[in-house]
Order: structure tokens, then sequence, then C-alpha cells
């Protein structure tokens, strides 16, 4: 099992109900799309995935795992890319990734295989030794990307992953997520950018704290472009 299974998961801050019911599954291999406009509740939906939050209003299974009755098992299960960059600017690439596989326990030939494989799958290998300050805003994300896949995660979350790039490094960037994904990674993309989604793509689309839709892109939008979709059903009323 290495899907994800997010079952009545409810949470406020205070009197303002940041997700309410939501619920949805990952099958193994799946990209999922997870669609919303800002505010939506994508972010405090993702703090709850990776236990920066925590709910008693209900349950998350990670690869078989459930989150809140043996967190380290299920926690080790996930690769995690959030939205604002987390690298250190003064260590190389190589030397940022080092420095995760030792907090995961990986050292010596391991370790470099690893890191080594990772970089590979998301073509910065080359540029294993440049200080992380001199990449741009693309080969950063492709950096963290590949240090979230040192500990070889069954599921990949990634939080908004290509705010604030060009066109053609939010291209890139989704081209090799789905790529990852087709080779076997279960994925959830947190996204407002319609045009990141593919038509065979798994799709929640999440609004006002709660989904509105889910399933494939085919089965939500019919013959209707995505766009045109999600448009319309984030204009409906709270």
């Amino acid at each position: 099992m290495s899907g994800l299974r997010v079952h009545d998961l409810s949470f406020s801050y205070g009197s303002k109900q940041a997700l309410e019911n939501v619920s949805f599954d990952v099958e193994p291999g799946q990209f999922c799309a997870l669609l919303g406009p800002n505010g939506a509740g994508k972010s405090t939906l993702f703090a709850l995935l990776t236990r920066l939050l925590s709910t008693d209003a209900g349950s998350i299974e990670i690869a078989g795992h459930d989150l809140a009755q043996v967190p380290r098992a299920a926690l080790a299960k996930l690769g995690i890319v959030f939205q604002q960059t987390t690298l250190d600017l003064d260590l190389s690439v190589r030397q940022n990734l080092g420095y995760f596989a030792a907090l995961h326990g990986l050292a010596g030939r391991d370790a470099s295989k690893r890191i080594d494989a990772a970089l590979d799958r998301l073509d910065m290998l080359e540029r294993a030794d440049e200080k992380a300050r001199a990449l741009n805003g693309g080969h950063r994300r492709r950096a963290e990307i590949a240090r979230a896949l040192i500990h070889e995660p069954s599921v990949l979350l990634l939080d908004e992953p290509t705010v604030g790039l060009d066109a053609a490094a939010r291209a890139a960037i989704t081209d090799h997520v789905h790529q990852l994904s087709a080779e076997g990674t279960t994925v959830l993309w947190a996204t407002h950018l319609t045009d990141e989604v593919r038509p065979d793509d798994t799709l929640v689309i999440l609004h006002q704290a709660r989904v509105l839709a889910t399933g494939t892109v085919q089965s939500i939008c019919k013959d209707a472009p995505l766009q045109d979709t999600f448009l319309s059903l984030t204009a409906l009323p709270a």
C-alpha cells in the first residue's frame, strides 16, 4: 500500500473553519492535483498531512499507516516540498542533500548513491557542487524535489511548488513530477493554476474549506475546459 487516504478531515482556527469534512483518496502511483484558489484550505491540509498541525476530527493514512496512531511510520513514507524554499543557500546542492540524508540516518556510500540517483532523476547531477545561492528558481525547486526523494518515499507532497517561477521553469517542474508519478510515486500536487493539471490526472477541487469535486479531470469537467469548470464551481456562494 503506497497511497494516501484522507477521511472526514476538519480543522478550524478559532471560529474560522479552514477545512470541513474533507475526504479523498489518491491511489498508489497516481498524480493528484489539489486545485483551489488562494485561501481554499490547501496549506492547512498540507500542515495536517505533515503533522505541523493535528486534529481529532477525521483521519489520514499514508502508505497504509494511520498518521495519528503511528506518526513516525507514516511520516517516514512522505517526501515533502513546501511552498517556501528551505535550502541553505550557503551550502552546495550536494551538501544540502547530504544534511537531509543524515537526518534520515543515511550516511557513507549509501547516502552518496541515493543523492546522486535523486539528483540524476531531476537532471541536477551536474550542478551538485554548485552553491544553492547560485541556482535560479527552477533549479532550486528541482534540488528540493531531489532532496525529498532521498529516503525513497512512497508519497510525495508538493505545496504550490511553482510559485514565483517563469513559464518554462513551471512546465519543466510539472513534467518532472508527472514523470515521478509515472515511475510509481504517489503525488499530491497543490496548485491554483489549471494549466498544471493534465487530462489524465486525478483531481480534487477545494474551495472555502470543502471539497467541491473529486475524480478524474474528464469525469468532473465532461467536455468543458478545466479552467471554465473550476471558475464555475468556485464562483458558488459559501
